[in-house]
């Protein structure tokens, strides 16, 4: 002989079957029994919950879900159906809230049918409602005279992290990392009184550089296998001369193109090159070919910053990613970035792209600590890429 159910059980079933004949009224007593019966049954509570709400007692649906949601904060179907109810009586911010935790409690784990649609249900709802709190703040913020058009660039910026809009890089250099140095992703040419001098020299540089492409000879690929190293970079550039680089003088050394450059060295005199034996400074011509995609990567060091002249600018070319920034590209006009940052390039035009590649100390290092990491990289390994 069988034992008997629980009466939590016994009236927890007897609701489902009024719900499914459409006995709402008695489904509500069957429920409330079972509720009397085990007063912490989560089930039980849900159960009445949706009865109340059949019924059309918000009130008592929601006093429901809530004792359900007392005894398991992190029940799914709990979360979803206060938010769905919340939703139909127009308490729309509250639901959203719940909306968001159902979506955190349910992560990527497989789910039933059901509750897979409804949590593309809430996905939808809590993007809309982002989307619309977005919108107030920008309108809210134009009306107060701080648009995002003619606000300063880093107060927009900050506007467009706190909205989701805008990723947040952080430096991360491969080999070496000096502590404290902000978070700058491009600087300023005008911030720099060595770069009028230099973009003044562009002509002059660009006969040089074609004089160089002329005779076809002097290019190599910039990313080079190498029987003494781990072939650790991107496969699809290694050994490809589609991304290419002329040095003009390499890890301290004048080559024989760099030779036949002496204007273009001229220029970059008066600028904060690091000079430290075997190790630096490195001066290129970077090219890079029709159609070439240059992948996300991150550079060796946060001490120094990379600076591109563009010397040869086809139409449409492309931009320089260097964290959450993309530039464009303009002939003659210096763009300087932090390559310890997240960066890549694209030349997506049909002609090639060239430009004159060279580093600079970070302006934060003082002189005593240019000197310290000098002395550092002296004695470490490889610092040229």
């Amino acid at each position: 002989m069988s034992e008997p159910l629980p009466e939590v059980e016994k009236h927890g079933r007897a609701g489902i079957a009024a719900l499914r004949a459409g006995d709402v009224q008695g489904a509500r007593r069957s429920f409330s029994s079972a509720v009397a019966a085990e007063p912490g049954n989560l089930d039980a509570w849900l159960g009445l919950a949706f009865a109340c709400a059949k019924q059309g007692d918000g009130d008592a649906a929601l006093t429901a879900v809530d004792r359900a949601l007392q005894i398991d904060p992190r029940h799914l179907r709990a979360l979803i159906f206060k938010a769905d109810h919340l939703v139909a009586t127009a308490r729309h911010g509250p639901a959203v809230a719940f909306y968001r935790a159902a979506l955190r409690v349910a992560g990527d784990a497989p789910q039933p049918a059901d509750i897979a649609s409804a949590l593309e249900r809430a996905r939808s709802v809590v993007a809309r409602n982002a989307a619309a709190v977005q919108q107030k703040l920008i309108d809210g913020l134009a009306a107060s005279g701080h648009g995002l058009d003619t606000a300063s660039p880093r107060f927009a910026a900050s506007v467009e992290i706190s909205l989701g809009k805008r990723q947040v890089y952080h430096q991360g250099p491969t080999r070496y990392y000096f502590p404290g140095l902000p978070q700058r992703q491009f600087y300023a040419r005008e911030e720099f009184d060595w770069a009028p001098p230099v973009e003044a020299a562009t002509a002059a540089i660009t006969a040089e550089l074609k004089n160089l492409m002329a005779e076809g000879r002097h290019f190599t690929p910039y990313l080079q296998s190498s029987g003494n190293q781990p072939a650790m970079n991107e496969r699809s550039l290694l050994d490809n001369p589609d991304w290419s680089a002329c040095y003009l003088v390499q890890n301290g050394s004048l080559t024989a193109a760099g030779t036949r450059c002496p204007q273009t060295l001229a220029a970059l005199e008066a600028a904060p090159v690091p000079r430290i034996p075997e190790r630096s400074p490195n001066v290129l011509f970077s090219r890079l070919a029709p159609r070439t995609r240059i992948p996300p990567h991150n550079g060796f060091l946060n001490t120094r910053l990379i600076c591109h002249l563009p010397l040869i600018v086809p139409k449409d070319c492309g931009k320089l990613r260097c964290g959450s920034e993309e530039r464009a590209w303009e002939e003659g006009r210096l763009m300087i970035f932090d390559d310890s940052i997240e960066h890549a390039a694209w030349n997506d035009s049909d002609a090639e792209r060239v430009v004159l590649l060279f580093e600079i100390w970070r302006p934060e290092l003082d002189l005593r600590e240019r000197e310290e990491v000098s002395a550092l990289l002296a004695l470490s390994g490889q610092y040229a890429e």
